[in-house]
């Protein structure tokens, strides 16, 4: 759903003098590179989500991303969040079934980036990082799993179901264990979700159930955290559509063992909302814009920090509260990424990101 971050970057990497590519979803499908007739590849109802395959990257498509959110808490109880995305931005699409040209020749088929955060005690820590693609510097395969950008790196070990993040930024790193539990859950029509009422969209999956264990060093200070993660796969071709102004994105582990995946992208005649239910026991069930019901509360810092979500088909009605302090991601483009906590009908922890609020907050 998220990210388009990547388009600031295009120039700063590149340093070519195309035009600007259109700020919103309409007009990219099919959009194709005029030295190769190679066309960018649009995601569907109907297309099929592949593993392990959809883990690694989709060069034929124009924006795509990893993200990791956690909910993690030292052995004293103190709560700590923590996040971890990269993005791939093509340039030029390539089939994914072509070999990428050699390194030893400077291609410039794709720019990535990379954000991580750690907030705790009230204090939140950003990094940002930027390279080009292949020549080495970032990259992502599928089979073993692997993500990278420089020494920021997501591994699968020699267990498949145990990956390895580490990152390491100024004054502050993290080393945790991801073990992962549970299959993709796939969102909207099987894999395939809808961020308008007119059905553009993109692919998009998650894994619900990550046990995380590691370091997080703060300032020289080392703690050893638990906890719970979520970690998002989503690629299209397709930015915000003309009028959509941001999105709100929830991501929930409530204390009955279900969970619950929620957003809305906002529009001048109207929020388009979706998301997924995933109770405990049972089937992920997609939600349509009409079962959700997302309204903020009470607004600091230009973004709203509480919420009210309900889904009633579902028996919910949440109040979604961020902790005190100040959770922009200052980079390019600023955006707010916070834990949250969940009470009302049920309690529960998650994770929230917030973008498009004010012209200083704008993506």
């Amino acid at each position: 759903m998220r990210r388009t971050l990547v388009l600031i970057f295009l120039v700063i990497l590149a340093g070519c003098s195309r035009e600007p590519e259109p700020s919103g979803f309409a007009g990219l499908a099919g959009v194709g590179d005029t030295s190769t007739n190679v066309p960018f590849l649009q995601p569907g109802p109907g297309d099929n989500l592949s593993f392990p395959e959809d883990f690694g990257p989709h060069p034929q498509h124009r924006i795509e991303w990893w993200y990791l959110t956690a909910n993690l808490n030292t052995p004293d109880g103190q709560s700590l969040g923590l996040q971890w995305t990269q993005f791939r931005q093509a340039l030029t699409p390539r089939p994914m079934n072509t070999e990428p040209p050699a390194a030893a020749h400077w291609p410039l088929q794709a720019a990535w980036m990379a954000h991580a955060a750690v907030s705790f005690d009230g204090q939140h820590y950003f990094a940002e990082k930027l390279a080009r693609g292949g020549i080495g510097h970032a990259g992502a395969r599928a089979e073993p799993f692997s993500v990278w950008l420089d020494d920021w790196q997501l591994q699968a070990t020699a267990d498949p179901d145990r990956w390895r993040l580490r990152v390491t930024a100024d004054q502050w790193s993290y080393d945790l264990t991801l073990t992962i539990r549970g299959e993709p859950v796939a969102h909207g029509d099987q894999g395939f979700s809808a961020k308008s009422a007119t059905g553009e969209g993109s692919m998009y999956f998650s894994l619900v159930d990550i046990r995380i264990e590691g370091t997080v060093t703060l300032n020289g200070n080392t703690h050893r955290v638990s906890g719970k993660g979520w970690f998002d796969r989503e690629w299209s071709s397709q930015f915000l559509k003309t009028g959509q102004q941001g999105w709100d994105w929830f991501a929930l582990h409530l204390g009955s063992g279900d969970k619950l995946m929620a957003f809305q992208l906002r529009e001048e005649n109207g929020n388009y909302r979706s998301g997924t239910w995933i109770p405990a026991q049972g089937e992920p069930v997609a939600l349509k814009p009409g079962q959700l019901a997302l309204e903020p509360r009470i607004k600091e810092e230009g973004y709203p920090r509480q919420w009210h979500l309900a889904v009633p088909d579902h028996g919910l009605d949440l109040k979604l509260k961020a902790p005190p302090g100040d959770y922009r991601n200052n980079g390019l483009y600023p955006y707010w990424e916070s834990p949250v906590t969940v009470s009302g009908s049920h309690s529960g922890k998650g994770y929230m990101e917030l973008t498009g609020y004010g012209s200083s907050h704008t993506e």
